[in-house]
């Protein structure tokens, strides 16, 4: 996100760690508080002198939520946003005195956020970026046990992470519909801003499907909460105790809060979560073309009835869109039976479309309105960042490891249909031990094909700890075979 720092006068980049807080007027009945009536099994919050009485739901849920503490991100400042080194002396001091970690010291801690439960055996979604470049992850639970964690995936292009803790009958907090909020709608935050844990502030839903300018595969719910440092990675609630978002970003100029904050839809979330615990990665769909929004002289000039659609500026050789005949100069007006308002709609709808599904794509070309059937294909080069092999549990590697991307695969015919690449290699480890180095390719382990992270994990996790494991990489287009000993 960008803030401008009235200070000095420059633009900076924030992605803040942050929760949301309330702001918004008072309510006089349940049906002016924009309340949809709640699913079987739950019930709304009752109202009380005129709002909402959130002391049940926020009981019910601070149990679930955690406060997430990160050792060894090179890049961030002790848990602050970027920017923070603009606001006045005097704020920065203010801040300085919270604690910087859920535990308020004894641990040196560089940066810290939220997450919340969302399996009894220890699933935990936060944002990727307060994992990003993670070394340790550790959970705080509100029994006060301090678990580490498991990075199973991250996929910056969601900014979603999905953690897991060794633990069980863990409470867990339950999953709304994002589709289903209205502007207007009461929501309900609770995080750790400043590591001040379980927090608990409200706000309204100001705004939905918010496109930003360097998120294009999120449709975020804007709020009027307040949000800080420490909150990224925290739960967005309704008023029937459901998820209905996690907090991700603010605008600010100052880099505090200005009543403008976004979270990600938890039905984005939940497309994420379930490819990272099945695949470790997220694959989208790929139409292949350069697209830009239609204003009304664009649309008189095109003979087009209406200012919106995406229009197609070029198409990529060889991308799904040529094959099926899309060129410089349409408009899509429609995908897959879904209205393209603006051309920060259509990545979302390919995004989010099956690999190999064949759709209708309508356009606007010259004149006339045609459909074209158009086959997606997945998204190149541009995989969320896996953790295939866990960098905190017993046993493991001690590598991250992320899919190869398709030019990666071109340069070498062996790696077709196997292969993943080393992109962090942990101190310490069993990887630095046997001279496994970052760039190596894996490409099998006890002659079994690593065809993708999760394959990786899974042989890993299996491996006996009595013998070491020959592993097949290929460093500087040359293969070799390197045997690991897994530390017990």
């Amino acid at each position: 996100m960008q803030q401008f720092n009235l200070m000095t006068g420059r633009k900076v980049l924030l992605t803040t760690l942050l929760v949301a807080g309330l702001g918004g007027g008072s309510a006089l009945s349940l049906a002016e508080t924009n309340v949809p009536p709640a699913p079987p099994g739950l019930m709304n919050a009752p109202v009380a002198a005129g709002l909402p009485e959130l002391t049940g739901l926020i009981k019910a849920n601070s149990p679930a939520v955690v406060s997430i503490s990160v050792d060894g991100k090179a890049d961030d400042q002790g848990g602050m946003p970027e920017g923070f080194d603009e606001l006045p002396e005097e704020l920065q001091q203010f801040f300085h005195r919270f604690p910087r970690g859920p535990r308020g010291g004894g641990r040196s801690t560089q940066a810290f956020g939220s997450g919340f439960i969302i399996s009894t055996d220890g699933y935990i979604v936060t944002n990727a970026h307060v994992v990003d470049n993670a070394k340790t992850v550790t959970v705080l639970l509100t029994d006060k046990r301090e678990l580490e964690a498991e990075i199973v995936g991250s996929d910056k292009l969601s900014d979603v992470a999905l953690l897991r803790v060794k633990a069980d009958n863990l409470p867990i907090v339950q999953l709304g519909d994002s589709d289903r909020l209205d502007v207007g709608q009461w929501v309900v935050a609770i995080g750790a801003p400043f590591g001040l844990d379980h927090t608990a502030t409200q706000g309204i839903v100001s705004a939905l499907s918010r496109s930003l300018p360097t998120e294009n595969y999120v449709p975020f719910i804007q709020t009027d909460a307040a949000v800080n440092p420490g909150n990224s990675g925290g739960p967005l609630f309704n008023l029937q105790g459901q998820v209905i978002g996690v907090n991700s970003q603010i605008y600010s100029r100052s880099g505090g809060y200005m009543g403008v904050s976004f979270a990600i839809p938890v039905n984005v979330v939940k497309n994420v979560v379930d490819q990272l615990k099945t695949s470790g990665q997220v694959s989208r769909g790929w139409l292949g073309v350069e697209i830009q929004s239609v204003d009304n002289k664009l649309a008189q000039s095109l003979s087009l009835p209406q200012a919106k659609g995406a229009l197609v500026a070029s198409v990529l050789p060889d991308s799904p869109a040529d094959k099926a005949g899309i060129q410089a100069g349409d408009v899509i007006t429609t995908f897959n039976s879904m209205g393209v308002e603006s051309a920060n709609t259509l990545p979302l709808l390919v995004g989010n479309t099956a690999i190999g599904k064949s759709v209708p794509v309508e356009v606007w070309r010259v004149g006339k309105a045609l459909v074209i059937n158009t086959t997606i294909e997945k998204l190149p080069g541009k995989e969320s960042t896996t953790t295939a092999d866990s960098k905190t549990t017993k046993g493991a590697l001690g590598v991250a490891v992320a899919e190869l991307t398709q030019a990666e695969r071109d340069k070498n015919s062996a790696l077709k249909e196997q292969g993943v690449v080393v992109r962090e290699v942990q101190p310490d480890s069993s990887a630095t031990e046997a001279g496994i180095e970052v760039g190596d390719i894996i490409l099998s382990v006890d002659n079994t094909a690593i065809k993708d992270s999760a394959t990786l994990r899974d042989i890993v996790g299996k491996a006996s700890k009595d013998k070491p494991l020959a592993v097949l990489i290929l460093r500087d287009d040359r293969t070799r075979f390197i045997a690991v000993t897994i530390k017990k």
